[in-house]
């Protein structure tokens, strides 16, 4: 019996929608209108008390399509009523009755009770849901990457199985559908409100012309018989639409709640149970109703149900609400209490900070589509480099110069720049005169620039200006303090979480992975020093499998990287290379036999063992060779050998921190090396 009521459901709900279009088209007797007019008044009510009953508003998820199914009711319905008021003069005894008995046959008293009807519908209720359904839906939106992070954190900490993984995202994804839903289906009450007046005039024009062109009627009979009915009709249709929209209200204004009683039962509970507010709003009535004037009874009678309610109130409860137990205290409601402090110490890992004027690069009313562009930046990481870029916590700071934003990784600050309002970036052109605006400097590439006026954008473009607007400027720069500290930003929790990814499509390699052969740190060590030469690490697979293979021999960090870069060859030289060319500087030979003797071993790796004077001779060299190739418009890298190579890496880091260095084992044999440099030693003629 239980099975057969989805099938039938199936069944009658497409064939009601097609009745429903359908009465639009066809007559109905009287009688039959009666009885819809008194099923749509059902409806309503029944939808208004589910909404006010659910504890969840994904519990009403069909609410959406029922909102749409409900307005489509009731003006097929006015159809109806209408073609019954025209031909004959009677819709049936619900309209008679509202028409007669409800407005007291009072046309004026019918309008304007009708036209209050409308305003609260559509300019107070229908206006703020529908407001408030488009920021849920921005705002679930928005939460939705999170709440994923969250859920595949919890599975990877073994704090919930598959199938619970499985559910919560289901419950994110019915939860996103249903606001941008909502969000949607809200303008059908709003456009129901106005073809409710809509039809009311055009009921009123049609009644004075059938009763006094056709029937010859006086305007005061026709007034009588057409007018009434068409307000009658307004008014029974406007009743259930003021039902669902409250509906509407209520579900998208509605949180979720604990106790799971619905609505009264949070009133009861939540607004009931402060003895303080009780008590003061007991003592504030029965103050009005002793002012001289005013009617004492219903305020004293009121003041004493607030103080009976106030002195009914468990003491246990406290003047602000319940009190727990005292086995199981709450100290973190304290200030002072470790839990409340500990939460305000913890540092963000990417901080977007902004002055108090530029907030509207984040404020989609004002046209900011900064936090979209923020989001879209993490996606392209993750892309390019195979990293899953933390949340980037932005938030505006009062105490910032104006104009000013801050980029802080792990609570230092990383990046500083401005992005004045109403202006936009041009950077400036030694072929052309500059704009009149403001010198600057491009906070990413020290280019010169300018702040000009955003209202000379369009004109400096289609001249040929490089024209920035604000918001790139800002994601320009957040794009390349992510990629310079790429590595600080790779925490221990996300390489479990590779790993896990891993072991999901490579098991056998993933295996020893965080064991005692391989640990977390070790994995963690060779990711950053990848990220930190600018390599990617999306091929995992083959990372892994390279620090595994090495572990087994050594559990030196210097040697687990290396073998991590040889397995990644192909695409290390690759990225380096202009097309199928590999433009290098590679030492001298004589040069690269005498570094590859004092090449040294310590704690923090290979170095080269050399007295301070040879050392300033060697980065002369180095500096001067590249700097021939580049002034020659080559994109050089150095190549040298697998021993020499972290060495040398650790030398130009400083003043170079994004130039490759090679070693001959990493270059991919489809490339053609291009010689462009010598490094050879270079005196200071002030030390000769």
């Amino acid at each position: 019996m239980t099975s057969s009521r989805p099938k039938l459901a199936q069944i009658a709900i497409p064939l009601l929608v097609v009745g429903i279009v359908i009465t639009m088209v066809v007559p109905l007797p009287a009688a039959l209108l009666d009885l819809l007019l008194a099923a749509n008044l059902s409806v309503a009510v029944l939808v208004l008390l589910t909404a006010m009953l659910v504890s969840n508003a994904l519990d009403f998820s069909v609410f959406p399509a029922l909102l749409l199914v409900t307005t489509l009711m009731r003006l097929s319905l006015n159809v109806s009523s209408t073609r019954l008021i025209l031909l004959h003069g009677f819709a049936g005894k619900v309209i008679e009755a509202f028409g007669s008995i409800v407005i007291g046959g009072n046309l004026v008293v019918g309008l304007v009770v009708f036209l209050i009807l409308v305003v609260i519908q559509f300019a107070v209720i229908t206006a703020g849901a529908g407001r408030v359904a488009e920021v849920g839906a921005r705002f679930t939106l928005d939460a939705m990457p999170g709440k994923q992070m969250a859920i595949d954190a919890d599975l990877n900490a073994g704090l919930i199985s598959d199938d619970d993984a499985r559910r919560r995202r289901a419950a994110v994804a019915a939860e996103a559908d249903f606001y941008g839903a909502m969000d949607g289906a809200s303008k059908f009450v709003k456009g129901d409100a106005i073809a409710a007046v809509v039809i009311v005039v055009i009921n009123l024009l049609g009644g004075f012309a059938v009763g006094v062109l056709q029937h010859h009627l006086s305007i005061g009979e026709a007034v009588h018989r057409y007018a009434l009915l068409s307000v009658g009709d307004g008014l029974v249709s406007q009743i259930p639409a003021l039902l669902i929209s409250i509906a509407s209200g209520l579900v998208v204004t509605r949180a979720t709640s604990e106790e799971g009683g619905g609505l009264g039962a949070d009133l009861a509970t939540q607004l009931l149970r402060n003895r303080r507010a009780l008590g003061i709003a007991a003592a504030s009535i029965g103050l009005l109703g002793a002012l001289p004037g005013l009617p004492k009874v219903p305020f004293l009678a009121l003041a004493g149900v607030l103080g009976v309610a106030a002195a009914r109130r468990s003491p246990a409860a406290g003047p602000d609400g319940p009190s727990v137990p005292s086995e199981a205290p709450v100290r973190g409601e304290s200030p002072d209490s470790p839990e409340v402090l500990l939460g305000q110490l913890q540092v963000e890992p990417l901080e977007l900070e902004l002055a108090g004027d530029l907030f509207d690069l984040v404020d989609p009313d004002r046209g900011g589509h900064l936090l979209d562009r923020v989001r879209a930046l993490r996606r392209q990481i993750a892309f390019d480099l195979g990293l899953v870029v933390p949340l980037v916590r932005t938030r505006d700071d009062q105490v910032l110069p104006l104009s000013t934003y801050v980029i802080r990784v792990h609570g230092v600050e990383a990046g500083r720049g401005e992005a004045p309002p109403g202006c936009v970036l041009v950077l400036s052109d030694p072929d052309r005169p500059n704009p009149p605006g403001r010198p600057t400097v491009d906070p990413v590439f020290g280019l010169p620039a300018i702040w000009v006026s955003a209202d000379l954008a369009e004109g400096l473009e289609a001249n040929g200006a490089t024209v920035v607007d604000r918001a790139s400027v800002v994601m320009t720069h957040l794009s390349e303090v992510v990629r310079r500290h790429a590595a600080d930003l790779l925490s221990r929790q996300d390489v479990s979480a590779l790993v896990d990814a891993v072991r999901q499509v490579s098991p056998v390699v993933a295996g020893e992975a965080g064991s005692e052969a391989l640990g977390l740190t070790e994995i963690q060590r060779a990711l950053r020093g990848l990220l930190t030469e600018n390599v990617p690490i999306r091929d995992l697979v083959r990372i892994l499998e390279a620090l595994t293979a090495k572990a087994r021999e050594t559990r030196d960090p210097e040697a687990l990287l290396e073998a991590a870069r040889r397995a990644l060859a192909p695409a290390i030289s690759a990225q380096a290379a202009m097309g199928d060319t590999l433009q290098a500087v590679t030492f001298e030979p004589r040069l690269e036999q005498s570094l590859l003797e004092v090449l040294r071993t310590g704690d923090s790796g290979s170095f080269l063992a050399v007295d301070p004077e040879r050392m300033e001779m060697l980065l002369e060299g180095m500096n001067r060779a590249l700097v021939e190739a580049e002034r020659l418009g080559q994109r050089p890298v150095i190549l040298c050998s697998p021993q020499l190579r972290p060495a040398v890496r650790r030398l130009v880091a400083g003043s170079r921190p994004i130039l490759p260095v090679l070693s001959y084992a990493e270059v991919s044999r489809t490339l053609t090396v291009e010689p462009v440099g010598v490094i050879t030693l270079v005196v200071n003629p002030a030390t000769v």
